[in-house]
């Protein structure tokens, strides 16, 4: 287990980002398949070709939604999480800077 828990918010937001990454998965999944599996729905090919068609079909759009669902959610591990007590005096925001005014 790690040593800092997540907020509610930090939760959500990854529960929106798996959403996210899973259904465009499977849109681009099924487009793939579409794209080179339709020529044989639309067109007579001996049963051979077809049946390699849908098959190609398939497997490139398991595998490039595999992969999108991977590019997604590691893009998003990438990002930096914001720091869980900002009035803690170790960020950049807090102490004396040179800001335009301090009357409040």
């Amino acid at each position: 287990m790690g040593t800092s828990r997540r907020s509610q918010a930090e939760r959500d937001a990854m529960t929106v980002e798996i959403g996210y990454a899973l259904l465009s998965a499977c849109f681009l999944g099924a487009v793939v398949f579409g794209a080179i599996a339709g020529p044989a729905a639309v067109w007579q090919f001996p049963s051979g070709a077809e049946r390699v068609l849908v098959v190609t079909g398939a497997a490139a759009g398991i595998v490039l939604g595999v992969l999108r669902v991977v590019h997604v959610l590691w893009r998003y591990a990438g990002t930096p999480r914001p720091d869980p007590d900002p009035g803690s005096g170790s960020g950049s925001g807090s102490g004396s800077g040179s800001g335009s005014g301090s009357a409040d």
